[in-house]
């Protein structure tokens, strides 16, 4: 077995000091009396196993019949907790002889002619009919009935509706006088309708070349290069066409100057 030094150096002859590294303390919780308490105190003896020694019972203490089973306790009286306020009076017996002779001055006959020649006449339900075998629904509920046009505010423009128009003018108001602030600094400049017109031709040339050339890429994309070009041409005709459905839709078109 060979055995290996390491290489040779001057600075191996430079004596070093020795480097001690002190161990820290072990630390030790503060709870650790208290734990020790509370797992002590759930232990007790002969919790599992039982006594050592047990006393051996009684002949006279024999288990007798029906002694462990659980028993009532005593029947007691039912009793009010309120005592007899909440009692009604108890009912009469049969042998009571009612009063006699009580009548009423009250004449129900007249007060009964009285009351319906004075009551208004009970109106029918409006209904409708929607099959052919005479199925009855109520009417109100239909959407038949032109109800809504009994509104006080029935054909007005509603209030937030014209809160938003305001809101609206007055942002188109803020932006006008930005465009015109812009437009006095020389920041930018508006576009010409001929130079609106030549760009917009610009383009739809541009996206008819373009077509053209995907048009002529092979059906079977099988390959790398050919998936690129199809993916490249596809993307640039599509921002084309973003481009000119911008500048057709916007007769004022501002541009930056560089």
């Amino acid at each position: 077995m060979t055995t290996i030094y390491p290489p040779e150096s001057i600075y191996n002859l430079i004596p070093r000091e020795e480097v001690r590294f002190e161990t820290p303390p072990r630390y030790t919780s503060k709870f650790r009396d208290q734990v020790k308490q509370e797992k002590q105190s759930g232990k007790a003896a002969h919790r599992t196993m039982g006594p050592t020694k047990v006393e051996t019972p009684s002949p006279e203490k024999f288990l007798r019949k029906h002694s462990k089973e659980p028993r009532l306790p005593e029947k007691k009286q039912f009793v009010y907790m309120d005592g007899d306020k909440l009692r009604k009076p108890p009912v009469p017996a049969r042998t009571e002889i009612p009063k006699m002779g009580v009548h009423s001055a009250k004449d129900f006959i007249r007060d009964n002619t009285i009351k319906n020649l004075l009551s208004a006449p009970r109106q029918p339900q409006p209904i409708y009919a929607d099959t052919k075998h005479g199925d009855k629904q109520p009417l109100e509920c239909s959407g038949l009935v032109p109800k809504y046009l009994k509104k006080k505010d029935y054909g007005q423009i509603p209030e937030y509706l014209l809160q938003r128009k305001v809101e609206e003018g007055r942002a188109q108001e803020e932006y006008d006088e930005y465009v015109k602030e812009r437009l006095r600094q020389g920041a930018m400049k508006q576009l010409s309708d001929e130079e609106r017109l030549s760009t917009l031709q610009g383009l739809k040339k541009n996206w008819e070349e373009l077509h053209h050339q995907y048009q002529a890429l092979s059906i079977v994309t099988d390959t790398g290069p050919k998936k690129y070009i199809k993916e490249k041409l596809e993307m640039q005709m599509k921002q084309l066409e973003k481009d000119i459905d911008l500048i057709e839709r916007h007769k004022t078109i501002y541009i930056a100057n560089n």
